[in-house]
Parts: structure tokens; C-alpha cells; sequence
């Protein structure tokens, strides 16, 4: 059918470019602003060359599965750096959309239940199903001549496969049994990012982004550990705060906000106590 965007997307004024084959939808989106775009603008292709996950990690890549960035230009970095958690909500709610009958399992020890998502979100950046990961979300900005900034929302999702041979566990949503191709996807995931955009409203609504975020959250009040820079910290995923920091609590009952990291829950997070 080619990608479209929904109705509810086009009349906020978002717009598409879609590609057959292209290099990183990122570097394209921040080429674009350079040039003097200022979307709100949606690149979107199903056989990318050059993606690329987060702190330059090279991001592996299968035809048929799905690559999206929203270009659009901002002015509080910081404050603008709370959207990928809007994106993480977006996809989980758009899947949600096109598979509400979908039995998986879910949750980090396999468990179900009626009010668990079945696509959790693990901070910063994952979208997990059945405690593997089937998307990743990179944010990439660029500073304007202006003195705004160009924000990149990059979205790749294992739609028909999923890499082999990685740290960690990965799916995709053929492996799990969802008939979905990447076009029907964009769609839901157009329509349901703008919905949460307008509850983000520019910052304002970031309490309500975070509890939804929270009610998705993987290995909420678990142990887990942080890779921060090399140095490990351990705890109990307690939250993530009013700036979305990643929010521990240690052996000492005291709290700890981690704004970057690589986080790990399980056996992983257990490993080297006495």
C-alpha cells in the first residue's frame, strides 16, 4: 500500500518522505533541517544503509524492517530529550493497536496477566517483547544557525527479522507471530505519536508521559545494574523522575538518578553480590 500517514497526522500538519533505499534516516532528517527544513517532517524506509544505534553502535539490518525518524526543531534541549520517551510510548501504543488479541508472554520473568503491557519499555531506549528487544530508539541533535536546535527521533523496528549473534536477547514481530507488515505499522505509529505529542505539549504534559512510560516499564522493582561510563551501580529500579533520569535505590536505602547508562535486570544485575 506505501507508507501513509494518518489522518490525525496530516491534519497536525506532519509530513512524509518515504524512501526505497537510504542511508540513516538520522543524518538525513539533520542534512535536511541544515538545508532549512523544519518539519514537523516523518523519513521513513524499509531497507536503510548506515543506521546506527546508540553511542555510534552500528545497528544491523534486515529488508523489510521498519526505519523512522520526526525531524522537528526545537528550542530546550533538554527538555526536548524527554521525547524519546514519547516515542517509546508511541510504538508500544500502536502495536497495541494492531495486535490486541496477540498472546506473548511478558514482564522480565515471563509472567502474564490481564492489566501487563505486552510491550514494555526499558529504559532509556528499548522496546521489548517477550523480554527481547525489538526496537531501539536514538535521538540525534544538531545546533542551527539560529541558535535552535534540530532533534532527530529515529525509530528502527525488527518488523520481519531481527539480527543474530547479539549480547542480548532480540525478536522481531515475525518471529513473534504478528502478521504486520512495515507500511500498516508507520500508520499506527503516525497516529498514535501524535496523540501523545499533543499530552507531551512542548514539556508541559511530561508528569502524564511519564506515568504511562511507568506503566510499561521493564523490570520495574527489580534488581538491575547500570553500566555508567564503566562503573556498575546496583539496586532496585524504584522510578524514573521528572527528568526522566533512570532512579535506583541501593543496598543503603538511598537513591540514585542516573541520566545515561546501559542497563541490565536478571541474572546480569546479580552478578558480583556477596
Amino acid at each position: 500500500m506505501g507508507f501513509r500517514l494518518s489522518p490525525i497526522a496530516e491534519a497536525a500538519g506532519y509530513r512524509l518522505e518515504a524512501f526505497e533505499v537510504s542511508g540513516s534516516t538520522n543524518a538525513i532528517a539533520l542534512e535536511r533541517a541544515r538545508q532549512g527544513e523544519t518539519g514537523p517532517l516523518w523519513l521513513v524506509t524499509t531497507r536503510q544503509e548506515g543506521g546506527r544505534g546508540r553511542r555510534g553502535r552500528p545497528w544491523a539490518w534486515v529488508d523489510g524492517n521498519l526505519a523512522a525518524t520526526l525531524l522537528r526543531v526545537e528550542t530546550d534541549l533538554r527538555q526536548a530529550a524527554t521525547l524519546g520517551f514519547v516515542a517509546g510510548l508511541a510504538l508500544g501504543e500502536a502495536l497495541d493497536a494492531l495486535a490486541p488479541d496477540a498472546d506473548i508472554s511478558i514482564g522480565m520473568d515471563g509472567a502474564s496477566g490481564p492489566n501487563a503491557p505486552r510491550f514494555e519499555l526499558k529504559w532509556p531506549n528499548d522496546v521489548l517483547c517477550s523480554n527481547a528487544k525489538l526496537s531501539g530508539i536514538l535521538l540525534e541533535s544538531s545546533m542551527l544557525p539560529d541558535g535552535r536546535f534540530a532533534l532527530a527521533i529515529g525509530i528502527g523496528i525488527n518488523v520481519v527479522a531481527h539480527p543474530a549473534g547479539l549480547p542480548y536477547p532480540a525478536t522481531s514481530l515475525a518471529a513473534l507471530g504478528f502478521k504486520i507488515d512495515a507500511e500498516t505499522l508507520f500508520l499506527a505509529l503516525s497516529d498514535a505519536w501524535t496523540r501523545l505529542d499533543r499530552i507531551w505539549a512542548e514539556g508541559r504534559g511530561i508528569a502524564e508521559i511519564r506515568r504511562l512510560w511507568l506503566a510499561r516499564a521493564a523490570g520495574l522493582g527489580s534488581e538491575v545494574a547500570v553500566n555508567v561510563d564503566g562503573n556498575i551501580v546496583r539496586g532496585v529500579f524504584e522510578t524514573i523522575d521528572e527528568d526522566c533520569r533512570f532512579v535506583i535505590r541501593d543496598d543503603k536505602g538511598g537513591t540514585v538518578a542516573i541520566a545515561a547508562g546501559d542497563v541490565h535486570f536478571g541474572a546480569v544485575a546479580s552478578a558480583g553480590r556477596n
